[in-house]
């Protein structure tokens, strides 16, 4: 990075969503994520970088540094300039640094692959992915310059770096909202609330069952990277398995998941066990906004396994989860949630609460409720790139930096990629998943990261971060 002025730059104080990852990150959870995309030639790395720089003085956000106040961290415009690298190490490590006034994304090349890694506490997955789609449009438009005559590049119009999707839609209350009494999961902070129908009611057996959620546990890479392991395949194959249940693919995908996991990790004489998924909402799907910073709520899906073989079947799972969601997918029930958050936010107690105390208690409260979610999936759903980028472009990838095993998917054009990313070495789990998948008939493309010793040991100097890709 260069700087290029020292001039007084525009400043906005962080959300609380970004303050929570601020005081849960830690050696194994970076709060980072990763947007990839897989092209049909070579990355040059010069045409990168001017797409890059096209790009970037249109998104005055991405040019923020954080800083720190006596209350609260806060963004500030800055003078830096991003350069593209190749990549030479693990994916998703940390990008914020204490002591460091450095710009919260990097982009990265290697072989036909471009990345872009953001800080959580910076925007959203729906922020950074319009980042990069403008990106790989500006890049593909500088490499195909015939193909793109008529077709316009990357967006014309600045975002504004102050603007609050959440000060717009519920200023009402007389505070913007707050995420902070919210845990975090990987590409986005989960609630520590179960959905209505699973945790209201009179205390019964049932409901005791709910509250015995199991957390995965396993052994740590040395150096504490992530394990990824990328999943491709065709999406037409697995939407027709959702449909026959009647669910949407995430809810078909997290059933999957949990069985895969209640298969390899939970015996059958320990049954009831429950175990619960993390699920982000975008909130800009009901509450319209421009703005890329972050706006997202998430929620908490839970199913007790009890050994019954219909309600334990996927086909059963499926609808437990599915009528879950349902019920706090709304509106007006999004729009109740934010609203007590906001006035939490606001409690003048809290507002005098020097920041390194305020990170303290925020710590406290990510790490109780990490102790009830077992899992975490985000779901970026379909990509459309636009004629002639589409042409270009093949898989997209979404890797997020995990304290627990979760999974991100994206699918573009007739490719599904489904990336785990787990702060554990072992794969029993994903090969359950592997197997439901193909012995339904769909072929399964596997990439697996190298994080132990052993394999790390097999590859030498800047490639230690190979992945090894077998089909299934």
């Amino acid at each position: 990075m260069t700087r290029v002025s020292a001039q007084r730059r525009p400043w906005v104080r962080l959300d609380n969503a970004a303050n929570i990852f601020l005081a849960a990150r830690s050696d194994v959870d970076s709060k980072v994520f990763r947007l990839a995309a897989e092209l049909d030639e070579p990355i040059d790395p010069e045409v990168l970088q001017e797409a890059l720089d096209r790009v970037y003085a249109q998104y005055p956000l991405f040019s923020a540094v954080l800083r720190q106040g006596v209350f609260w961290y806060y963004l500030q415009q800055s003078d830096l300039r991003p350069s593209v690298a190749e990549e030479t190490g693990p994916p998703v490590q940390h990008l914020y640094h204490h002591q460091r006034h450095d710009l919260l994304f990097r982009v990265l090349y290697r072989g036909r692959r471009i990345s872009v890694e953001v800080f959580h506490a910076l925007t959203d997955g729906t922020g950074a992915l319009w980042f990069f789609e403008d990106l790989l449009t500006e890049y593909v438009g500088l490499r195909h310059v015939e193909e793109f005559r008529t077709v316009q590049g990357a967006t014309e119009l600045k975002q504004d770096f102050t603007v609050d999707a959440f000060t717009h839609w519920f200023r009402s209350s007389s505070a913007p909202v707050t995420f902070e009494d919210d845990a975090t999961a990987a590409v986005e902070s989960p609630s520590t609330e179960l959905p209505a129908e699973v945790d209201d009611g009179p205390p019964t057996t049932t409901r005791r069952r709910h509250r015995r959620r199991d957390v995965l546990r396993g052994t740590h890479s040395p150096d504490l990277r992530t394990r990824v392991i990328e999943l491709s395949m065709p999406v037409g194959p697995v939407l027709r398995l959702a449909k026959a249940e009647g669910v949407s693919l995430t809810i078909y995908l997290l059933a999957v998941f949990f069985d895969s996991v209640r298969r390899t990790q939970v015996p059958a004489q320990s049954l009831p066990r429950t175990l619960t998924c993390s699920v982000p909402v975008n909130l800009r799907q009901f509450f319209p906004t421009a703005s890329g910073r972050n706006f997202f709520a998430t929620t908490l899906l839970a199913h007790t396994y009890t050994g019954d073989s219909g309600e334990d079947s996927i086909s059963g799972v499926c609808a437990d989860l599915d009528r879950q969601f349902r019920q706090v997918l709304t509106k007006e029930g999004l729009a109740r949630k934010i609203r007590r958050l906001v006035r939490f936010e606001r409690n003048p107690a809290l507002r005098i609460i020097p920041r390194p105390l305020k990170d303290v208690i925020l710590a406290s409260v990510n790490a109780l409720s990490n102790r009830g979610i077992t899992l975490a999936i985000s779901n970026l759903g379909r990509v459309v790139l636009p004629e002639p980028v589409a042409r270009h472009t093949g898989r997209l990838y979404l890797h997020v930096a995990a304290v627990r095993p979760q999974f991100g998917a994206v699918s573009h054009g007739d490719q599904l990629t489904i990336s785990f990313t787990s702060p554990f070495i072992e794969t029993d789990y994903h090969a359950a998943f592997v197997r439901h998948l193909t012995s339904a008939g769909i072929p399964v493309e596997i990439t697996a990261s190298r994080v132990t010793a052993d394999e790390l040991a097999e590859v030498a100097g800047p490639t230690d971060h190979d992945m090894e890709a077998t089909d299934a």
